[in-house]
């Protein structure tokens, strides 16, 4: 397994992460994701991920209601020295006023709370789901700066960030001396690639790594879906396509005949063509992908170990290639100024 830098701070990843969002399955959406509940099941995956090299694992507080951090806690068990844990707070975990967001109040009883959910004294990477524009960006660094130096937690990111919430984010960090997020976990994929407009550029230069989570498009890059076929019954987007990452089905349909060519030519699957295109992105860390069961853990980690060629990464650009909103648009026709991380890439 190859171990990537996370961001600029001295914490080695794999490239490759298994997301724990198909631990429990307490309520009708995660059950569409997995409902390993089984603390057998749960502990062979991660046996499985930690034999290919595989040893960090994603959750989140809100993950059935606080069940997926049970299940993977009880999984580890007494490894828990030979893994890294992520998880995550700022999502509702309740009904009350301050059941909600990224305040002082809430994230010391989050960061708690997982604690005891995941039988652990260390949360290795915690994440803020997501920007909370309520709280004063200060309350929520100080906080975090407060459960590092407690030893709660060791290193911090964020969560679904837009770039000027991130770059304030690092600019307060900096006037304080205080933590700043060395990870940035965020969606992108062949059918998502808006990361690259500003998110991207901003990671290069602040030395921020992304954890990228949906890395197949919602379970739309899994080799199941087909032009002019139905959705398969199993699906988990017939309970969650609403709450997902949208893309215009034409748009789909041929980012996923792109693949289907080149995984004839490499004689591997959907799935893994995404993957692989992914690890060779600029900026990426690791690639948290999920699995309801043993096959899909396996086909997900044949993703690594080799490397698609310039030529067949040049074709799924060109397929997956989406125009960008202003002022991106306008900042592509003066290439000498913006220079794009990607054309190098490319090239390279």
């Amino acid at each position: 397994m190859e171990f990537r830098q996370l961001g600029r701070s001295g914490l080695k990843v794999p490239v490759l992460s298994f997301g724990a969002g198909t631990f429990g399955g307490k309520n009708d959406f995660f059950k569409a994701w997995g409902a390993t509940d089984d603390i057998k099941v749960a502990t062979r995956i991660v046996d499985i991920c930690l034999e290919a090299g595989v040893n960090f694992f994603d959750t989140a507080d809100i993950y059935s209601d606080g069940q997926s951090e049970e299940v993977l806690g009880k999984a580890i068990g007494k490894k828990r020295n030979d893994v890294i844990i992520s998880t995550k707070a700022t999502f509702p975990m309740g009904t009350g006023p301050n059941d909600v967001g990224s305040s002082r109040y809430r994230l010391i009883k989050c960061c708690d709370d997982s604690l005891k959910r995941l039988n652990t004294d260390y949360i290795d990477i915690y994440h803020m789901h997501g920007f909370d524009a309520v709280t004063p960006i200060e309350e929520t660094l100080s906080t975090l700066e407060t459960l590092v130096q407690s030893g709660k937690v060791r290193y911090i990111g964020c969560s679904n960030f837009s770039g000027w919430h991130l770059m304030k984010s690092l600019s307060i960090s900096e006037r304080y001396g205080w933590a700043r997020y060395v990870s940035h976990q965020a969606y992108y994929s062949l059918i998502g690639r808006e990361y690259e407009w500003e998110l991207m550029p901003l990671a290069i230069d602040q030395g921020v790594g992304i954890t990228v989570w949906s890395p197949l498009g919602w379970g739309r890059l899994t080799g199941k879906i087909r032009r002019d076929q139905p959705l398969p019954k199993e699906s988990r987007l017939h309970h969650t396509a609403q709450y997902g990452p949208p893309v215009e089905n034409e748009h789909l349909f041929n980012v996923i005949d792109a693949i289907d060519e080149v995984a004839k030519e490499t004689n591997k699957s959907v799935s893994q063509i995404a993957l692989n295109w992914l690890m060779q992105r600029p900026t990426v860390s690791s690639i948290i992908f999920g699995a309801r069961n043993e096959k899909q853990l396996k086909d997900n980690l044949g993703a690594f170990g080799w490397n698609l060629t310039a030529d067949q990464v040049a074709r799924l650009d060109a397929a997956s290639e989406q125009t960008p909103i202003y002022p991106y648009w306008h900042q592509r026709q003066f290439g000498a100024l913006n220079p794009s991380p990607i054309k190098e890439l490319v090239r390279a």
